[in-house]
């Protein structure tokens, strides 16, 4: 993502005023600025999600919330020229105009979240958008995806193949009533070392061409519910 002349003032102005770990964040980043480059991820967003149910308690679709992390949200505003006075809040203009910035999808992007039943893919509808926000210096948004049937056990992962941006469930799973979820974490040091052995010496290498192994990362949410049972 580009960056004009006024991201050092806005990166200060966070500094002084967002919440201490900021100051931590950014250090880090510098830090790793002068290291050898390990390419993946670059961009950590908190998911939530929200399994919404019909008037038989079967499941059409999960409405899925992101919080960016505070680095990414400053490049954001900054790169779309939002809060402009620094205050770390939007008008309601600058809030429209952030609307649905992250919902425009190249054809064949499956918006990191991947959903199974008995073995085969759930097919996600698009995105529909369900607001976005900024608290205290991240960005938040929220869709709805679609199931392509009423289900009542779904299995959902929320990764990037590529790694580039990493996924966790900091932000929780919300389940209807009369459902119930198990969540399969994901062996993150075999994850690792799985990489490490796919890579070997290029893996500090920033030009080296980086595996599809973000699946590998995710922890998965099997839902069942007692709907039809």
């Amino acid at each position: 993502m580009r960056r004009s002349p006024v991201a050092g003032q806005r990166l200060a102005f966070y500094t002084i005023h967002m919440k201490p770990f900021l100051l931590t964040l950014l250090s880090a980043c510098a830090l790793l600025a002068s290291q050898p480059a390990v390419a993946h991820p670059h961009i950590f967003v908190e998911t939530g999600l929200r399994l919404v149910p019909n008037a038989s308690g079967e499941i059409i679709g999960v409405d899925v919330t992101w919080r960016y992390d505070e680095l990414y949200s400053l490049l954001v505003l900054e790169d779309m020229e939002l809060d402009a006075d620094f205050d770390g809040k939007l008008t309601e203009q600058e809030r429209r105009a952030l609307e649905g910035f992250d919902l425009n999808w190249i054809e064949g992007f499956e918006g990191d979240l991947y959903a199974a039943a008995s073995g085969s893919k759930v097919t996600l509808g698009p995105p529909e958008g369900r607001g976005t926000r900024l608290d205290a210096g991240q960005i938040v948004s929220r869709h709805f995806r679609a199931f392509d049937a009423p289900r009542t056990r779904v299995s959902l992962k929320a990764y990037d193949p590529t790694y580039y941006t990493a996924y966790d469930l900091g932000i929780g799973v919300d389940l209807p009533e009369g459902c119930k979820a198990e969540i399969r974490k994901a062996d993150v040091n075999a994850a690792s070392r799985m990489v490490q052995n796919m890579m070997g010496d290029e893996i500090d290498d920033p030009e080296a061409d980086f595996p599809e192994v973000g699946e590998a990362f995710a922890d998965e949410i099997v839902v069942t519910c007692a709907a039809g049972s």
